[in-house]
């Protein structure tokens, strides 16, 4: 509940048939197994050990730690060793026999239990709730007395209710009944992020994944900020930047065993990336400048990294496309079995750069602006040379996933789009055709023309990049797809692993994932808007088909974050006639971007605000501060004047 950390139980029992009943409940502490056998990540399968039982005769204490109060006195209460019987039918049978009050003595089999037992008579028609309370951070709430379970309940739901709708009520999605599960999944995608952290902490998941990584932080951070959560991106960025290392090392991840020194050489860019995207949201200029050491000592570092491959031996035939990038490392979960030259750390590298300049320019470091710059146009070379030299080295028409294995890993490719911002500078051949094998190979697993067992959700990268690459009808089938693997349905979300075969067991790792809910979000917003790096314009509705434009609701958002201000906009077409309306206070430099679908007749007459206004190639450019945009056919009926 709202400022505690809180869990409540809650049990209603209701009589619908015709009789008087007398029922007895029990709510037992037992030792199950939440995790499988499969799950071997920090909490492995089996079940959580039940050492220590006592009542006290008011709380049930379990372990000597864990303290459940009761809303509402047992009429019983029964604990047992597991030789002396603790399965529920033996608890159950056993009457009082003197361990209230008492401590059960330790049982090292872990297999301890106990019961709280209610004898409730209810008359037809009648409910009766029964619950309790735990603490899972700080000081147990206290029980009113005289005041009911039920009331109780009743009071609690509706504060938390609140805190929730305050949280995920910041914006809203604008789409037809068809596309209500876009916005659905947005606002619980965010609520699994929000439910993932441990105060100024932003972590993947709760169990296998309780503990923070850059990587993940950064890119959750990201979501945080688009959908009005800014001050959480600051406050994460506040606690993470005093565990990088005096040598300005990022840490990939820390825990509460501090900063994990196993170099993964994407962290320097991520979290040079996390201050200034905290900055472009917040415009904190106090936070930014006391981050302003670890900026300067990341970027050193990655400047020695780089220094340390501009050497000779990588200018040979056969190592050239090694130069100038940055070192192997484990950073891409999938080399784990060995350091890569991954691309994944080199665009990451990029966009720390890239991003520490505009840090130094925020806080008028002109020096150390042209510095930085300068390192940045000098690695981009030899970044966008290896690409290539890549792909001819490996005989490859596309661009690889590390440098060293010439592999195709389109999801990690992604992020050198965004938020790298490299579109425009990759190699545009080998861009194009990447997307386009991913695509081959999406179809062919999507009609099981091809042998596969499971993914990685962290695939709807691919939507974001390609409504990027103008494919918003491929943007959406692949949407589609990744809806149906959203187990259990109701959750609208997804485990860190997915299964083709629905109930194999497998490991999953956490579900919720919250770096999986924070990709999503992240690709699902670029449907409706998204920066263009370029020229840091906004280009709306480019993922959104015109079906949906042409619905009675039409598409748009409403209190969307943009580091230029909150952004609403509506886009409507009725009798040949579009219009888009755009609120709220977005002033983007480069103004806004409506991309026209490739299979739609340009509209041949355009008005922005009243003004004549023209098509470049089959893009409408807006300027910021535009109020209102119409586009007609020449066939369309002309407004009355």
């Amino acid at each position: 509940m709202p400022g505690a950390a809180a869990l409540y139980g809650r049990y209603e029992l209701t009589n619908r048939s015709s009789r008087v009943r007398t029922l007895t409940l029990a709510l037992a502490a037992r030792p199950i197994q939440v995790n499988g056998p499969i799950q071997f990540l920090a909490v492995p399968g089996g079940a959580s050990p039940l050492e220590q039982i006592q009542w006290t005769g008011t709380e049930l204490v379990l372990n000597d730690t864990l303290r459940i109060l009761p809303l509402g006195t047992p009429d019983d209460v029964r604990l047992a060793t597991f030789a002396a019987g603790a399965d529920p039918q033996s608890l159950l049978a056993r009457g009082p026999d003197g361990l209230r009050d008492v401590a059960v003595q330790s049982d090292r089999s872990g297999l301890m239990a106990g019961a709280l037992t209610y004898d409730l008579v209810l008359q037809p028609g009648e409910t009766r709730t029964v619950g309790w309370v735990t603490s899972l951070e700080g000081a147990l709430p206290e029980r009113s007395p005289g005041v009911s379970p039920a009331a109780v309940f009743a009071d609690v739901q509706a504060k938390v209710s609140a805190d929730w709708r305050q949280k995920l009520d910041r914006f809203d999605l604008v789409v037809p009944p068809e596309g209500q599960r876009i916005e659905d999944t947005m606002k619980t995608s965010l609520a699994h992020m929000l439910m993932s952290t441990q105060g100024p902490v932003l972590q993947p998941g709760t169990r296998s994944y309780n503990r923070s990584w850059i990587r993940d932080g950064a890119m959750m951070a990201e979501g945080l900020n688009r959908l009005g959560h800014a001050d959480l991106s600051a406050e994460y960025l506040h606690w993470y930047a005093p565990y990088v290392f005096d040598n300005g090392k990022v840490p990939c991840c820390v825990d509460r065993r501090g900063a994990d020194p196993v170099p993964e050489n994407d962290s320097h860019g991520e979290f040079i990336f996390l201050a200034a995207e905290t900055f472009r949201y917040t415009r904190d200029r106090e936070l930014l400048r006391s981050v302003w050491p670890q900026v300067q000592a990341a970027i050193g570092y990655m400047d020695g990294l780089r220094a340390s491959t501009r050497v000779a031996p990588n200018q040979t035939p056969e190592t050239r496309h090694l130069f100038g990038l940055l070192p192997p490392s484990i950073s891409h979960e999938g080399y784990s079995d060995r350091p890569a030259w991954s691309y994944w750390d080199d665009f990451w590298g990029l966009l720390g750069y890239a991003d520490a300049v505009q840090i130094a320019l925020a806080l008028d470091e002109h020096d150390a602006a042209a510095r930085f710059e300068s390192a940045r146009q000098e690695f981009s070379a030899d970044v966008m040379a290896s690409v290539a030299a890549t792909a001819a080295h490996h005989g490859i028409d596309w661009i690889a996933g590390a440098a060293d294995r010439g592999d195709f890993d389109a999801t990690s490719t992604t992020i050198g789009l965004s938020p790298a911002g490299l579109q425009a500078d990759l190699p545009q051949a080998l861009l194009a055709r990447t997307f386009e094998k991913y695509w081959e190979n999406f179809t062919a697993r999507r009609a099981n023309q091809i042998s596969w067992r499971d993914y990685t959700p962290y695939e709807l990268r691919t939507v974001g990049a390609l409504v990027r690459l103008g494919q918003r009808e491929r943007a959406m089938e692949a949407l589609d797809f990744f809806f149906a693997d959203r187990r259990p349905q109701p959750w609208n979300g997804w485990a860190e692993v997915v299964g083709r075969d629905l109930r194999e067991p497998r490991f999953i790792g956490d579900m919720p994932h919250a770096w999986i809910s924070s990709d999503y979000i992240r690709s699902a917003l670029d449907l409706f808007v998204y920066e263009q790096d370029e020229d840091n314009a906004l280009v709306l509705a480019a993922g959104l088909s015109m079906p949906w434009v042409d619905s009675s609701t039409g598409v748009g958002v409403r209190g969307v974050r943009t580091p230029y201000g909150p952004l609403t906009y509506s886009l409507r077409r009725r009798g040949g006639v579009t219009t888009l309306t755009l609120l709220g206070d977005a002033r983007p430099p480069g103004g806004f971007i409506l991309p026209w679908p490739g299979d739609e007749a340009l509209p041949s007459l355009v008005r922005t605000d009243g003004q004549d206004a023209s098509w470049t190639g089959r893009n409408l450019h807006i300027p910021a501060g535009t109020l209102s945009v119409e586009l007609r056919s020449e066939s369309a009926p002309t407004a009355r004047q």
